[in-house]
């Protein structure tokens, strides 16, 4: 639509001035079109497309495509793990066009990464991880991906949220989510979230439908993590005690009679047989509120403190049980872990 209200009424040199006022505005947005050139040319050629399923012609399985990033000459390649999901068939396309099969290395359902490895790919472009403690509210990034299989597409925002939990497909919350308003649509899953400085500072993951400019990418110190335990182990090692639950209120009167501050805990519903909740004595109905010197305010604190850094260790858990405060040891093992 055109906008005809800088010719109204007033004198020609206050028209005149009205025009001139973008030129002074034009070095700004030459700064900000720049930093996003700039991101694309050295980030751009690290991104892949990712194919996954048979392609076998009148193959009942149905394949998916997202996108994923290269982070190592030897064509490591970061991508979301429901992106590959169950498949064995991984098919990468460079910016070149260039196709190549791949292998999945391991994937991590609760923070929704996957990694896999090109075959036969030496001498990679590759893009480097960055810091996403260092965000800041207001940073400009860039998300580049294969939305809706539009090849190398780019789009630009800012980091709207740091901090962010958003539930995973394996029920498990994923923390230190960043929040961005970089549009991102089916096909950008797996794909990079660059800062200005050319670093991937998240990995593309969730957009909320029926939202405008709510989207979420997993932080890149969560990925680093998650990198390290499957290039190690083959997967991410978590503890296990077997046992399920929900988040519940404490009653009032019985926070008061136990000395405690929770107004929430995590309430047992069920205990695996011969699990290590089992052997501990733990019975369904009680009330976690504290595990290991850390409180527990719901199911999924329970969740979080159970970490590689507890498998094997006795620890201290507070439940309430009818109402009355009990101390119990705990022996967590490692969770078993279905592997590719």
């Amino acid at each position: 639509m055109l906008d005809f209200t800088q010719y109204g009424a007033g004198s020609l040199s206050e028209s005149a001035t009205a025009v001139a006022t973008p030129d002074r505005e034009h070095p700004l947005l030459d700064a900000y079109s720049n930093a996003v050139i700039g991101v694309t040319e050295r980030v751009g050629p690290a991104v892949v497309r990712v194919e996954t399923g048979d392609r076998t012609p009148g193959a009942r399985s149905r394949g998916g495509l997202g996108s994923g990033i290269v982070i190592s000459p030897d064509g490591l390649v970061l991508t979301n793990s429901h992106v590959v999901g169950v498949s064995r068939q991984i098919r990468l396309q460079d910016i070149e066009g260039v196709v190549t099969d791949a292998r999945v290395l391991g994937v991590d359902p609760d923070t929704d990464l996957a990694l896999l490895r090109a075959d036969g790919a030496r001498d990679q472009r590759y893009a480097s991880l960055g810091n996403s403690r260092h965000l800041r509210r207001g940073q400009l990034v860039v998300a580049i991906g294969n939305p809706l299989g539009f090849e190398s597409t780019v789009t630009a925002g800012v980091v709207s949220a740091l901090g962010r939990s958003i539930r995973s497909v394996s029920g498990r919350t994923i923390e230190d989510v960043i929040q961005t308003d970089a549009a991102l649509n089916p096909g950008n899953s797996g794909g990079p979230l660059v800062s200005s400085a050319g670093e991937v500072i998240g990995i593309n993951t969730a957009i909320i439908s029926g939202a405008q400019g709510i989207c979420f990418a997993v932080a890149s110190n969560t990925a680093q993590f998650v990198l390290s335990e499957i290039i190690r182990h083959g997967y991410v090692r978590r503890a296990y005690i077997g046992v399920s639950g929900q988040t519940a209120p404490v009653p009032r009167r019985h926070a008061v009679v136990a000395g405690i501050d929770n107004k929430m805990g995590a309430l047992l519903a069920q205990i695996e047989p011969d699990g290590p909740a089992s052997r501990a004595g733990l019975l369904p109905g009680d009330v976690v509120i504290k595990l290991d010197g850390v409180a527990i305010h719901g199911v999924d604190d329970l969740i979080r403190v159970l970490d590689r850094d507890r498998i094997g260790r006795t620890l201290k858990m507070d439940v309430l049980r009818l109402g009355r405060l009990r101390e119990i040891d705990i022996h967590p093992v490692e969770r078993k872990t279905v592997k590719q």
